[in-house]
């Protein structure tokens, strides 16, 4: 059966008057950026190499809003960011040989998160391919082949007339839930040599819906309606398909409580009465988890650290709402339902019956009252006071010069942590994103930092890939400008990116560049060696970047300060007051 009376074949006026009067002297360079404007593309990220030299020309001579930054893995780390802040395929410019396998731990970090970054890399000419050993440079056997385990989809232009088709093919790919990392491949003489191929003006790339089935929604909310104890697990995936909302009626309207997972932050509210927040390393939560009798799970496929390193065991019934078929009951059993979380979220909302239960709020205050008894000295007793927000509203007392337990190195201390954690949720504004690196406060952030709003608070805790904070806040703050951007990094995770203060400067980017100078007193317990560092703050002013030295007591006021301050901005904290 056709349905050719469905479809406007014939172009527009514009569209034919384009076609037969293109610009003189047009590449395969061209096509791509043709092909990505008409998309909706607007700024692309990447570095320029020799063979990709004909894509950046082509860049130069659009309207594309080009952000370099100083290495692959940077700027495939400020595509994701970018992507993640806006919900939109963003393209990641590369060359050939070495310099597209520096992307690799970006982008598996974009997989981990599901940031649909599109990246482009150019690749030999073609009569080096298929294996033979020309001695090109930047030549490699397979290019694609190193990427084809960690991205989402991969795909090859060999012709010009095959540029538009495979660029939105990988745009479609990258944005059709689940929403990740794809990789385009082209050749230089692709790229290079004139084309006699009209410009590109209608290119279509419209993501795929993935909607649940209704036997399984209508099994998981009978469930949920006749439960005695329901919980509900929300992860990244619910922040990705923006559905924190619907998170949020449903659970009112069955009164389960709610954990997020670290990747999912934001996606509850932290102080809504029926929230567990995200302290899923604690003994605690996992008991309260194993005890649902009907548990949940929006989004996330349990994996390490959203299942305590794989200690936790439910016991009653699963429900697991997941995009990635790969992640479906790859943990646990469970009733799986492959959708999107948006849409199997609405589904359930107009499906499940209210179910009662005054008593939910009551066991989240007792289980949060006892968490706080095993991270601060004196929790309040439950029958006293509720369980205190451990990341107080930006309205309170700065926090108190904690001294770390005679035990511990302040870097490690959890009571030290928690309060400089209070500092900087109450510097920070509220709707202000956040980006954390891996270092020993990021991981007490993960389960103790209110990120206030959803998509707000980001890490690299997917693929574990240190240097990711600052070049992610970069991409940031060129996705939101006018909004101050916060990157939290250690002093080892900061040297990754130390290049970027460049960029920052370049492009003027509103991101504030917290580095804790703790290698002294973390270091050690990881590697066995104290490392040598620079002095960050005289580094940071060669760059002309304003740098401030602070100390846990004046953390608040300085970093207040440096986020108000227009333009890049570092702040070195010392854990012990000075540094050693």
């Amino acid at each position: 059966m056709t349905h050719d009376h469905d479809l406007v074949l014939r172009p527009t006026e514009a569209q034919r008057a384009a076609a037969l009067a293109p610009p003189p002297g047009r590449t395969g360079g061209d096509l791509v950026v043709e092909t990505l404007c008409s998309l909706g593309a607007n700024t692309v990220f990447g570095l320029p190499g020799r063979r990709a030299l004909a894509l950046f020309d082509a860049v130069s001579r659009s309207d594309l809003r080009f952000v370099g930054l100083r290495t692959e893995n940077n700027a495939g780390f400020a595509a994701d960011a970018y992507g993640r802040m806006t919900g939109e395929a963003v393209p990641l410019l590369l060359s050939a040989g070495p310099a597209a396998l520096m992307s690799l731990p970006a982008l598996a970090e974009a997989a981990a998160a599901s940031a649909p970054v599109v990246a482009i890399c150019a690749q030999v000419p073609v009569a080096g391919l298929g294996g033979g050993r020309r001695g090109h440079l930047n030549e490699l056997r397979d290019q694609s082949a190193s990427f084809r385990e960690v991205v989402k989809s991969v795909h090859s232009a060999r012709t010009p007339s095959q540029i538009p088709s495979v660029i939105a093919e990988a745009w479609e790919s990258a944005l059709t839930a689940p929403p990740g990392p794809v990789y385009v491949e082209i050749p230089e003489d692709v790229l290079r040599d004139e084309t006699v191929i009209p410009q590109v003006t209608g290119v279509d790339a419209t993501p795929h819906e993935l909607a649940p089935r209704p036997e399984l929604t209508a099994v998981a909310a009978h469930w949920l309606e006749n439960a005695a104890r329901p919980v509900i697990i929300a992860g990244g995936g619910v922040i990705r398909s923006d559905a924190a909302g619907k998170l949020r009626l449903l659970a009112e309207r069955v009164n389960a409580p709610v954990v997020t997972t670290y990747g999912g932050k934001g996606a509850f509210p932290w102080t809504h009465p029926l929230s567990l927040q995200s302290w899923l390393e604690d003994r605690h939560t996992t008991d309260f988890l194993e005890d649902a009798d009907v548990l949940l799970v929006v989004g996330s496929g349990l994996g390490e650290l959203s299942s305590n390193h794989h200690t936790f065991f439910p016991t009653g019934r699963v429900v697991q709402i997941e995009a990635d078929l790969g992640k479906l009951e790859s943990n646990h059993a469970a009733l799986g339902i492959h959708a999107d979380a948006r849409l199997a979220l609405q589904a359930l909302l107009e499906t499940v019956a209210e179910r009662e239960d005054p008593t939910a709020p009551d066991r989240v205050r007792l289980l949060l009252t006892d968490i706080a008894a095993r991270t601060t000295p004196e929790a309040p007793s439950p029958d006293l006071a509720p369980a205190p927000d451990l990341a107080p509203a930006p309205d309170l007392a700065p926090a108190p010069d904690l001294a770390p337990a005679p035990d511990l190195a302040p870097a490690q201390d959890p009571e030290h942590q928690l309060g400089l954690l209070t500092s900087i949720r109450a510097a920070l504004p509220p709707r202000s994103p956040s980006f954390w690196d891996m270092t020993a406060l990021s991981y007490r952030a993960w389960s103790a930092f209110d990120p206030k709003h959803p998509n707000t608070m980001h890490s690299a805790q997917g693929a574990g890939g240190p240097g990711y904070a600052f070049p992610a806040a970069l991409g940031a703050a060129v996705a939101e400008p006018g909004t101050p951007v916060l990157a939290v990094s250690g002093d080892g995770g900061a040297m990754y990116a130390i290049a970027e203060l460049a960029t920052a400067v370049q492009h003027a980017l509103d991101v504030t560049w917290l580095i804790v100078d703790d290698g002294d007193d973390d270091a050690p317990r990881e590697t066995g060696a104290a490392p040598t560092r620079p002095d960050f703050a005289a580094l940071a002013a060669s760059f002309g970047v304003p740098a401030t030295t602070t100390t846990p007591q004046s953390l608040r006021a300085d970093l207040t300060k440096a986020l108000k301050t227009p333009g890049p901005s570092l702040v070195l904290l010392h854990p012990r007051g000075a540094r050693a």
